[in-house]
């Protein structure tokens, strides 16, 4: 059986959706609550402010992405298999919620400083297990080719909210790939 959201959930869901679709400052409160059948002023139970919300919202995704990429990583027998997992969790995170990567990518600057300064150190921790796992699966590359490989990876996979030409499974399979394919050494090689 599948847990019904919450109702905090629900309203950082449809928030999410709406400020992907109409950015942080062309959404109000309002259309918030509309979204979730309540009124705006009632939001206020749940967050303090919009801007607590998008808070939440980046943070709670900076998380999800660090607990499961590491998850992944730790559970592998070996760095290729790591490698895998990893742009796998990626990929399934940007096909399953795409308004989430879309607020991330415009957002950022919109946050209050503290919640700023700790979704980039999450953010950085995240980084930090693609750029040890890349160079544990490709030895020849040093850290800030790691480093780069691992941006043009999540710019590949982020770019999805932008292309709606497969069905998932497809789209997965081909990101997978191309992911895959742009980190092991026989490409680079060439």
């Amino acid at each position: 059986m599948v847990e019904k959201p919450s109702r905090r959930d629900q309203i950082l869901n449809a928030a999410a959706e709406l400020f992907a679709r109409h950015g942080f400052h062309g959404v109000g409160i309002d259309d918030i609550g509309a979204a979730v059948g309540i009124s705006g002023p009632a939001l206020y139970r749940h967050f303090r402010s919009k801007d607590a919300m998008l808070g939440e919202m980046l943070t709670s995704i900076s998380e999800r992405l660090l607990d499961g990429g590491q998850a992944r990583v730790d559970a592998a027998s070996n760095a290729e298999e790591a490698l895998r997992e990893l742009v796998g969790w990626h990929v399934d995170f940007a096909l399953d919620d795409p308004a989430l990567i879309t607020v991330q990518m415009r957002n950022l600057a919109n946050l209050t400083d503290p919640d700023r300064r700790r979704v980039r150190a999450l953010q950085r921790r995240y980084v930090e297990v693609w750029v040890e796992t890349i160079r544990r699966t490709v030895p020849d590359f040093d850290e800030p080719t790691a480093r780069a490989a691992a941006h043009a990876v999540f710019g590949l996979i982020n770019s999805t909210p932008h292309s709606a030409h497969l069905d998932r499974d497809q789209m997965a399979a081909l990101l997978s790939r191309m992911a895959l394919a742009s980190l092991t050494p026989a490409v680079v090689a060439s």
